[in-house]
């Protein structure tokens, strides 16, 4: 049984500016990202449909003589859901209210996302029980912390943690904490009471850091010296996180390394907030927070009382760097100075609250190739036509280029 993670063409522009450089399914929530749940679940390789300009980078569509079942990579998996999946027969589909949720198409195969889309599909087979999509952006840090649960249960069924044997480290729940081959505990606090505590790979928590569950930490990531971790949070592979953090994402490869607040947010992957970087979460008034929403190409309500940052990939911040309540950066910008940037900030800007100017496609370059070759990455011709392509596609929403 082969499984097709599609972009749902509705769900897709909702989710910009981080689906501007992955699909949908490459979200992360909880410890894994969408595709990542779906193939523990499946125990089989994922593949996706998606954004032409991204299909050569992400996994290709293939072929199975076992059937093709497309499903919507914007839906965290569940028992039951996958359960109704595997009995799918060839010709079938299951639909929740509407959205396309999964489709058996035999050993047929779509060959884009507007094949599939434009396909005549049985308005039949609606699905009973709760399915949670990632609709919305502020979705993905909101039930973060029951994700960090249902992804600690798949990733330690049946497995023993390594042990804690630093003696200066203090644990609360100790059970309900798990360390992967390679951790490094200095004494740190570690308090599982109110969720669970997973340590990856060859990841390191320093001397006086303060951790409260639910908490992921992606492989070879680092919580630096009197680090705070409130609680949902989840830092994935390869980050370096400090300061205060509260029910918040980075993807991958990002850095918050010192003193500054991050709360309610989503940081993509290749993102440097400088030293002192803080995000406001709350208005004072306490008003619902309205969140710029590519979609609708206009502010859209999210009826939270707390949002911070979404923040697309390769993006940087200096030293002092203040963000407003609700605000969404996109791709490749580089924030600095002093006072409040607007709180829509197209990709590929450069500057701050003083005003804003284009960042030259060719000084992306240069930035991008130099950070990822710190990683042992290449920023080879695939990533450039990338952001090649969001460069020309987001000319639109700067407007001082008009």
């Amino acid at each position: 049984m082969n499984i097709i993670l599609f972009d749902d063409k509705l769900i897709r522009p909702n989710l910009l500016p981080l689906t501007f450089t992955r699909p949908v399914a490459q979200i992360r929530t909880g410890i894994l990202t969408i595709a990542e749940k779906w193939g523990h679940y499946f125990k089989n390789k994922i593949s996706y449909l998606t954004q032409d300009y991204l299909q050569k980078k992400f996994n290709n569509p293939i072929s199975s003589e076992t059937g093709n079942i497309y499903v919507n990579g914007a839906i965290c998996p569940d028992v039951q859901l996958v359960i109704k999946i595997r009995k799918l027969q060839p010709g079938k589909v299951i639909f929740k209210q509407g959205t396309l949720v999964a489709y058996h198409a035999g050993n047929g195969q779509f060959n884009s996302l507007a094949e599939l889309h434009n396909h005549p599909f049985e308005k039949a087979g609606e699905y009973s029980e709760d399915i949670y999509f990632i609709r919305e952006l502020w979705h993905i840090f909101q039930n973060n912390g029951q994700q960090i649960r249902n992804d600690y249960a798949i990733l330690t069924s049946g497995r023993i943690s390594q042990p804690i044997t630093d003696p200066h480290t203090l644990t609360y729940n100790p059970e309900n904490i798990f360390l992967e081959e390679g951790v490094e505990l200095r004494a740190a606090i570690l308090n599982a009471s109110d969720g669970p505590i997973y340590l990856g790979k060859n990841a390191q928590v320093q001397e006086g850091a303060i951790i409260r569950g639910p908490f992921s930490l992606g492989e070879g990531s680092v919580v630096n010296m009197g680090g705070k971790m409130r609680g949902d949070n989840t830092i994935g592979p390869f980050c370096k996180v400090g300061g205060e953090i509260s029910n918040s994402i980075l993807f991958g490869y990002s850095n918050k390394g010192h003193d500054g607040f991050l709360g309610n947010s989503v940081v993509g992957e290749w993102c440097n907030l400088g030293a002192d970087t803080n995000t406001s979460n709350m208005k004072n008034n306490y008003a619902d927070i309205k969140l710029w929403n590519y979609g609708k190409d206009g502010y859209k309500n999210t009826g939270l009382q707390f949002c911070g940052l979404i923040m697309g990939d390769h993006a940087k911040t200096g030293i002092n760097t203040m963000f407003n309540t609700g605000t969404v950066t996109g791709v490749a910008v580089n924030i600095f100075g002093s006072g409040y940037p607007r709180t829509f900030i197209p990709s590929f800007s450069w500057g701050g609250a003083a005003g804003l100017e284009t960042y030259q496609l060719r000084k992306i370059f240069e930035a991008v190739r130099k950070a990822m070759e710190r990683r042992g990455k290449v920023l080879d011709e695939v990533e450039q036509s990338i952001l090649s392509h969001i460069y020309h596609q987001e000319r639109e929403h700067r407007s001082w280029e008009r």
